[in-house]
C-alpha cells in the first residue's frame, strides 16, 4: 500500500493562523517532516505516536540537503505511511514545495498541497501596514532577498523593481539589506521611502523598525532574522494602524512575555488559560508525562480492603484520577468508600475529588504540601472526639517523597504506600527549546513540581545550563518545588505564596508590577 504527502502551510508563526485542513492533516499524519521556522506549539496539534522529523535550514546551516529530504518523503510513502511535510508560511512561496511536488508527482507519490497565510502578507498585517490601499497603491511585488545581489547582471532584478513602484515585500533579506538598499537607490528609488524591518512577525517579540532607504543602515543592525522587510509609501499607515504591538505593550499585564509550562500537555490547559487572559505568549512544553504503574498488585490489594482503611490521603490530582479508574476496572463501587475519611493535598485536589461526589474531611488551609498535610493529622490525632489516624491509605505517584509517610508512622499510624502513576519523561523537540533560548525568547520557565525540574535540567549539560539559562526567570509554584530548582542549579526567582496554578499566576504577575513599580507593598517583591 502506498502512502500520500501533503505539503502544508503552517503560516508565519501564530498558531491562530493555522488552517483548519492543515490542523486536520496533523491529526492524521504518521510521518512530520518540518522545517525551522514552524511553530512547535503547532507540532503538539499533531498526533501524539507521530514520527517527528526536524529538516530545519538556517543561515546555510542544513539538517539535511535538498535531495535528502526529496528521498525521505518518498521513503515513508512507500512505507504506505501518511506524511506531512510542514513549511513556514506557504509551501509554494520560496518555500522549495514547488520542487518537492514535482519530485513527488515524478516518482508517483500521490500528494495533496495545502497553502498557508504567507508571512508576506500576515506580517505587514500584524505590524499595521496593508500593502495595497486604495489612496496609495494597488501594486504589489513579493521578492526573496536571499541571492547575492553583488553579483553584476547588466539587468538586475533590483534594477527593474525599482521602476515599478508601488509596494516591494522582501523576505529572507535581513543579512543583504544594505546591499539591496543600494540597489534599489542606484537605479531610481527615492532614497526617502519609507521602509519597516519587521523581525519575528505576529509571535510575541515582533519588533518593528521603521524608517527610509536612506537611513536603513543605522536603525536596522539590532533586528535579527527572520525579518519581513516592507517598502512603501503604505508604511506611513503604520502610525494608525499598529494594533498588534500596541495591544501586546499596553492593555494587558504579560503582554509580550514569553512563558514556558512543563507540566504534562493534559494539565496544562488551565495554566495556559490563565498565564493567556493576561496576554502571555504560552509555549507548553510537557517535561513530564503521567503513566499507569508497572503492575497493579498493590494497589489492587489495597482496594480489595478498603474498608480496613481510616483514612484514604490524596498528595495530587493525579492521584484522584488514577485511584478511582482502577477503582472501576476491576469493579469495585465508589460506594464502598462509605466510614473513610478523605483527606486533600491542596484545593485543585479537594475540587477534583468533589466533582466525583466525595465529601473531603480534612485539607491544609495555608500549606499545600506533605508538610502542611502531616501537621493537620497530628492536631487531628491530638483531638479525641475525631476518629484517630490509625490505618492510612496514599495512592501516589512512585517517585513521590516521603515526608509524610514517615511522619504518620512516627504518629504511629499504619500507612500503605501505594504507586498509583508513574511520571516519566515527555517527548519534545529539545532543538527547538534550545534554539528559543539560544535567542533569547524565553522569558519565564514554570515548575509546578519538582519531578518538572528534574526532567527539564535533565535535557541539558551542565554548560548548556549555564549559557542558555542565564537571563530566564524561574517560577515555582511552592517552596518544595523551589528548593529542587536551587539543588539543580536553578535561582527560583518566583515562588508561589499559595501553592496553586492561580497563586503561581499571581506571582508572576506580582514579579511583573514589581519591575515596574507598580506594586504599593514593597514586601511583596523579591529582591
Amino acid at each position: 500500500m502506498r502512502g500520500k504527502v501533503y505539503l502544508v502551510g503552517a503560516g508565519p508563526g501564530d498558531t491562530g493562523l493555522l488552517t483548519m485542513k492543515a490542523v486536520e492533516c496533523l491529526k492524521q499524519a504518521q510521518t512530520i517532516i518540518y522545517d525551522a521556522l514552524v511553530n512547535p506549539e503547532i507540532l503538539f496539534l499533531a498526533n501524539e505516536n507521530a514520527e517527528k522529523l526536524y529538516v530545519g535550514k538556517k543561515a546555510g546551516k542544513h539538517t539535511l540537503p535538498q535531495s535528502e529530504i526529496n528521498q525521505l518523503l518518498i521513503d515513508r510513502a512507500k512505507e504506505g505511511k501518511i506524511v506531512v511535510r510542514l513549511k513556514g508560511g506557504d509551501p509554494f512561496i520560496f518555500g522549495r514545495g514547488g520542487e518537492e511536488a514535482e519530485f513527488l508527482a515524478e516518482k508517483g507519490i500521490e500528494f495533496e498541497v495545502v497553502p498557508g497565510i504567507s508571512s508576506a502578507i500576515a506580517v505587514p498585517a500584524y505590524a499595521g501596514i496593508p500593502l495595497t490601499h486604495r489612496k496609495y497603491t494597488s501594486t504589489l511585488t513579493i521578492v526573496t532577498g536571499h541571492e547575492d545581489v553583488t553579483l553584476n547582471k547588466p539587468d538586475s532584478l533590483w534594477q527593474k523593481i525599482a521602476k515599478l513602484g508601488g509596494t516591494i515585500v522582501i523576505l529572507m533579506g535581513a543579512s543583504n539589506l544594505t546591499q539591496i538598499v543600494r540597489e534599489l537607490v542606484n537605479n531610481g528609488l527615492n532614497s526617502q521611502t519609507p521602509v519597516a524591518v519587521i523581525s519575528w512577525g505576529t509571535l510575541p517579540e515582533q519588533e518593528t523598525v521603521v524608517t527610509t532607504l536612506n537611513d536603513i543602515g543605522e536603525k536596522t543592525k539590532r533586528i535579527n532574522p527572520p525579518a519581513v522587510i516592507v517598502i512603501g509609501e503604505v508604511v506611513n499607515l503604520r502610525q494608525k494602524l499598529n494594533w498588534f504591538e500596541k495591544k501586546r505593550n499596553t492593555l494587558l499585564p504579560l503582554s509580550g512575555k514569553r512563558i514556558l509550562v512543563t507540566r504534562t500537555r493534559e494539565q496544562a490547559s488551565k495554566l495556559t488559560e490563565l498565564l493567556k487572559e493576561y496576554g502571555a505568549w504560552v509555549i507548553e512544553f510537557p517535561v513530564i508525562k503521567i503513566a499507569p504503574p508497572t503492575n497493579y498488585k498493590k494497589l489492587d490489594r489495597a482496594i480489595n480492603k478498603i474498608t480496613d482503611y481510616d483514612w484514604l490521603v490524596f498528595t495530587s490530582s493525579n492521584g484522584v484520577q488514577y485511584f478511582f479508574n482502577r477503582l472501576k476496572e476491576i469493579g469495585q463501587d465508589i460506594r464502598e468508600l462509605k466510614g473513610i475519611k478523605i483527606a486533600a493535598i491542596g484545593p485543585e485536589t479537594k475540587k477534583v475529588l468533589e466533582g466525583l461526589g466525595l465529601a473531603v474531611d480534612f485539607q491544609p488551609q495555608e500549606e499545600f504540601t506533605q508538610e502542611g498535610l502531616l501537621e493537620g493529622f497530628k492536631k487531628i490525632g491530638a483531638k479525641r472526639e475525631v476518629k484517630g489516624v490509625k490505618k492510612v491509605l496514599v495512592p501516589r505517584s512512585a517517585s513521590a517523597r516521603e515526608v509524610l509517610i514517615e511522619g504518620l508512622k512516627q504518629m504511629g499510624a499504619e500507612v500503605d504506600e501505594v504507586t498509583a502513576y508513574r511520571t516519566i519523561t515527555g517527548e519534545n523537540n529539545e532543538a527547538y527549546l534550545k534554539g528559543l533560548l539560544l535567542h533569547k525568547a524565553i522569558d519565564i520557565i514554570t515548575f509546578t513540581s519538582s519531578s518538572t525540574v528534574t526532567n527539564f535540567c535533565s535535557l541539558f549539560k551542565e554548560e548548556e545550563r549555564v549559557r542558555l539559562l542565564d537571563k530566564v526567570k524561574f517560577a515555582c509554584i511552592g517552596p518544595i518545588t523551589a528548593q529542587k530548582a536551587q539543588e539543580m542549579g536553578l535561582k527560583a526567582d518566583i515562588i508561589a505564596k499559595e501553592y496553586t496554578i492561580k497563586g503561581l499566576v499571581e506571582a508572576i504577575l506580582i514579579m511583573k508590577m514589581c519591575k515596574q513599580g507598580e506594586v504599593e507593598n514593597r514586601e511583596n517583591c523579591r529582591d
